[in-house]
């Protein structure tokens, strides 16, 4: 079955998908100021969908307005800036810090370009906020091929982040909430890269900063 059949199939409407990738982008994105004063306007959103992703997305955002700010910095870097096992770059998870992870990132902005979607010097087109951003606002159809393509890593950052007991756990449930259910091969593709780890190659990439992302398309 196609990807867009199933999504045809799916219990959750396209706005309803939309507005989830929105949230989620936000509150994934590191928490400054604005994303805490926006809480209570994602909050009344949130509320506004299904379960799930509603109560997944509703148990961030309480986390986020609950918790000081300082101890919300620490954590968001100590959760994606600190450990690859938890980052947010969707194609190293599949290509690690190689040449094909190069080719892969180009993917990502031709697929921006061709939508008339920019982006700013330092940010990477494969950092899921970003992506979620182009889903939510831009082009949902390829914003949406474009997670289920590397829907290997989603799944990745998933497991991490539920085996670490975090906090930003939800948001990622609540994004696979809008996908296709899995299947087989993308369970081989979580196994095998649980078992080797992302590729590495004697010629690659330099290790990427995260970028900060949520200043450029909130």
């Amino acid at each position: 079955m196609s990807l867009f059949k199933a999504l045809k199939r799916h219990p959750i409407s396209d706005r309803q998908r939309a507005l989830t990738h929105r949230i989620a982008a936000l509150v994934l994105a590191h928490p400054d100021e604005r994303l805490l004063a926006d809480l209570p306007m994602l909050r009344q959103a949130a509320e506004e969908l299904p379960d799930p992703p509603r109560t997944d997305l509703l148990g961030v955002i309480a986390w986020l307005a609950s918790t000081p700010p300082p101890e919300l910095a620490e954590t968001y870097v100590g959760t994606f800036d600190l450990h690859r096992r938890s980052c947010l770059h969707l194609t190293y998870y599949a290509h690690g810090d190689t040449r094909n992870r190069g080719a892969a990132l180009l993917s990502f902005s031709n697929a921006y370009r061709r939508a008339g979607f920019l982006l700013d010097e330092d940010e990477l087109p494969d950092h899921l906020c970003v992506v979620l951003e182009f889903a939510a606002t831009v082009d949902p159809a390829g914003g949406t091929r474009l997670l289920n393509r590397y829907r290997a890593g989603l799944e990745l950052l998933h497991l991490a982040l539920r085996d670490a007991d975090s906090p930003y756990t939800g948001a990622v449930t609540a994004i696979n909430a809008t996908l296709p259910p899995k299947t087989d091969r993308i369970d081989d593709k979580v196994a095998r890269l649980v078992a080797e780890g992302p590729p590495a190659e004697e010629v690659g990439l330099a290790p990427f900063p995260p970028p900060q992302t949520r200043s450029v398309h909130s």
